[in-house]
């Protein structure tokens, strides 16, 4: 077993009592741990959408990483943003991209997932605005999602154009029967709050990001009574086939994903993307 994957380890919010907030890398990340409780809050801070680049992913694995080394007992993931959770992957990474650079990105994209996936503690996701594509894979590879209404999420990857990886896809059926994951991963399809609630994709749906927080320190107080060391490797166990292909395959995963994202025609189809955001922003 290796890496940190395999640890052993309403309307009104309760406020949290005794917080203790830090920044760490590049400070597009913070920490807030409640002193009472134990349970850390890692905010994504990358405005406007969150755009998962190296450096933010970076940021993301640090702070899990500070987390887990704190022994907090449990984690929630959100975002500062008011209407995006994350946007996914910053395309501008893999657009025209610098060879050592973008290495760098995947890799940084492949620790994250590990490290979230397989954290030790307790995980939950309070997903504040739309979470499209690695905002997805954020919150599915949580143990736990609540979402604000009247937003989406999904992995619409092949509407890019961008096939998602294995990893992708087994973080998607950890939560969806393989059916719907299916479907919806060969679609690229969106799915609304109230789609999500219906499919499993979420678990509840919040008012606010108030409420959204508080569900989630719910769910994680929920193992107050349990031992962290035998819900840690009940967890490892559930997810280690998953976990263990990854590690056996994620050389060939990078190598496989620098190849493809070279090829001429995904330049062209992230550049025509690139072009409509454009478009978009200026009517």
């Amino acid at each position: 077993m290796q890496r940190n994957a395999y640890l052993l380890c309403r309307k009104v919010a309760v406020p949290l009592m005794r917080a203790r907030q830090m920044s760490v890398g590049h400070g597009l990340t913070t920490v807030e741990v409640d002193d009472k409780s134990g349970i850390a809050i890692l905010t994504m801070n990358r405005p406007p959408v969150n755009g998962l680049n190296l450096e933010l992913l970076q940021d993301i694995k640090t702070s899990i990483d500070t987390i887990e080394s704190n022994k907090s007992r449990g984690l929630i993931l959100t975002s500062s943003s008011n209407s995006i959770f994350s946007a996914g992957l910053d395309i501008m990474e893999m657009y025209k991209p610098d060879k050592d650079r973008v290495r760098k990105f995947w890799i940084a994209l492949q620790d994250t997932w590990l490290s979230l996936y397989g954290s030790g503690i307790p995980t939950a996701a309070a997903i504040n605005g739309h979470s499209p594509a690695g905002g997805c894979l954020l919150a599915t590879a949580c143990e736990f999602r609540t979402m604000l209404p009247n937003f989406t999420i999904g992995l619409n990857e092949t509407k890019l154009g961008i096939v998602a990886p294995k990893w992708f896809m087994a973080t998607f059926l950890n939560v969806l029967p393989v059916r719907q994951a299916e479907m919806a991963l060969t679609q690229g399809k969106m799915f609304t709050t109230d789609e999500a609630l219906r499919v499993g994709l979420i678990d509840s749906v919040t008012e606010n990001k108030s409420a959204a927080i508080f569900e989630c320190q719910k769910f994680i107080q929920t193992f107050e009574k349990v031992n962290p060391f035998a819900r840690s490797l009940t967890k490892q166990q559930f997810r280690q086939k998953d976990l263990q292909q990854f590690e056996d395959e994620r050389d060939n995963d990078l190598e496989a994903f620098l190849f493809f994202i070279n090829q001429p025609s995904v330049q062209k189809g992230l550049g025509i993307y690139i072009e409509s955001l454009k478009k978009k922003a200026k009517q």
